[in-house]
């Protein structure tokens, strides 16, 4: 890839657009020890799982990378609100799409790309850094709901006359499909000269103008310490140049080559992580969420959640809820509907709500407040109460526990072994009046004052 040098600066100023859950809110949950993570991962640095097995993705040249092609599939299927496309559309040509489809305008589609292949072993700039950023933006952005369509694209055979992205930018325009922006990220991780510059290249296309004109409101809004170069006419040398021909609006972001700032190690084996600026990276990927949040259209839900020392509770009123044990797979917790959960043991939790159309999946929590105790009222139940004719225990999973049952007096009228996690004790042959039933397990003890009518 390479890139003329002609440069103008735009930098317009619009309001940040502000929701239920803010996109500045999202913009702050970009992890930049996950990026590290992720761009080690698969630029070849550190061992991952792949289909249950560990590899290292030390090449990804498109001849040999379905190990590659696999992560990038795993990584998506970890997340809510989004279908996979794995396109096959060659012998050697594999594109890994995935789509979050829009709530309102599911036609309107805005699309965040990068390209996967490489020409070397490790590669990390070139472009395991876009294909990264372009897994924590649909990390984050999947958790939300958006009026439009949001598609997250990494391209196989950039390296090889950009093949993948002209296949389907071709489809595209054959289906008539209503693309009405694309974002192309290609090598946007080295710095070195510390200024933060990057570039905004962009043909003088009227929609492509205005695509540009919507980042850089973005980023004047934003905070971020970055510099804008808009590069016009801007390099044809990437994936965005397909739909550029095919008549889609579209921009592309990436470090500074017009003022010569580019990784020294282009495609080459030395292209490494060791190279790179995870603060300048970190801040261009937050940069792009909040774009991509701003045009997808965010909806105005809030699946965050407040916790006190007893009680989660979801932070959008007026909603459907399901809460969901984060340590059993998010298994729905029965009876668990209100907005408010009072959990009965310690864990990891999150909340489904649902508004409108929109479902969304708070973050797990963790709940760690109440008693390390085994016997706590949290965590053992007895009821009915008044009672009638069967008193029921409920104790937590594999825990066993002795019951003395004792009445007013203070007479013992019932002693028995609890093993089960339900327990039913018969109560009819018991005069009504006031008991109390006492429970030991592992040298604790607990009790409850029942009435029995």
């Amino acid at each position: 890839m390479n890139k003329p040098t002609s440069v103008l600066v735009f930098c317009l100023c619009f309001p940040f657009l502000t929701f239920g859950q803010s996109i500045t809110d999202l913009v702050n949950l970009v992890s930049q020890d996950t990026l590290v993570k992720v761009i080690r991962e698969f630029s070849g640095e550190d061992q991952t799982i792949v289909n249950g097995n560990p590899v290292t993705i030390l090449n990804r040249e498109s001849h040999a990378n379905d190990i590659a092609a696999d992560y990038l599939v795993q990584k998506f299927s970890a997340l809510d609100n989004i279908t996979i496309n794995d396109q096959n559309y060659s012998a050697n040509g594999r594109n890994i799409i995935a789509t979050q489809l829009g709530k309102t305008n599911p036609n309107n589609i805005y699309i965040i790309c990068a390209h996967y292949d490489s020409v070397d072993d490790y590669c990390a700039d070139d472009n395991a850094s876009g294909t990264t950023a372009v897994l924590e933006v649909a990390r984050i952005l999947s958790t939300q709901c958006f009026d439009n369509t949001i598609i997250y694209a990494l391209w196989d055979e950039e390296e090889d006359n950009l093949l993948g992205s002209k296949f389907y930018a071709d489809a595209a325009k054959a289906n008539g499909d209503n693309i009405l922006g694309v974002l192309n990220l290609d090598m946007m991780a080295y710095d070195g000269d510390g200024d933060n510059d990057f570039d905004i290249d962009v043909i003088n296309l009227t929609s492509s103008i205005a695509l540009k004109d919507q980042f850089l409101s973005v980023l004047s809004s934003s905070g971020l310490n970055l510099n804008a170069n808009v590069v016009i006419p801007g390099s044809p040398a990437s994936d965005h140049f397909w739909f550029w021909s095919n008549g889609f609006p579209a921009i592309f972001v990436g470090e500074s080559w017009s003022n010569n700032d580019q990784t020294p190690n282009y495609h080459t084996a030395n292209d490494r992580v060791a190279d790179l600026d995870m603060d300048y990276f970190a801040d261009i990927t937050r940069l792009t969420l909040a774009f991509m949040a701003t045009n997808g259209g965010l909806l105005a839900v809030d699946n965050s959640v407040n916790m006190t020392a007893t009680t989660l509770t979801a932070s959008q009123a007026g909603a459907s809820y399901q809460w969901l044990d984060c340590n059993n797979d998010n298994t729905p917790i029965p009876s668990e509907t209100n907005q408010s959960f009072i959990p009965s043991s310690n864990g990891n939790y999150a909340v489904q709500i649902t508004s409108g159309s929109c479902v969304e999946i708070s973050e797990c929590v963790n709940f760690n407040t109440l008693s390390n105790k085994v016997l706590n009222k949290k965590t053992v139940k007895v009821y009915p109460n008044p009672v009638n004719s069967v008193l029921r225990v409920e104790l937590p999973v594999g825990l066993t526990a002795r019951m003395t049952l004792v009445n007013i007096e203070g007479k013992t009228l019932l002693r028995t072994n609890l093993d089960k996690t339900l327990n039913e004790v018969p109560f009819s042959n018991f005069s009504n009046g006031i008991y109390f039933v006492n429970l030991k397990a592992e040298e604790e003890t607990i009790s409850f004052k029942i009435v029995k009518e």
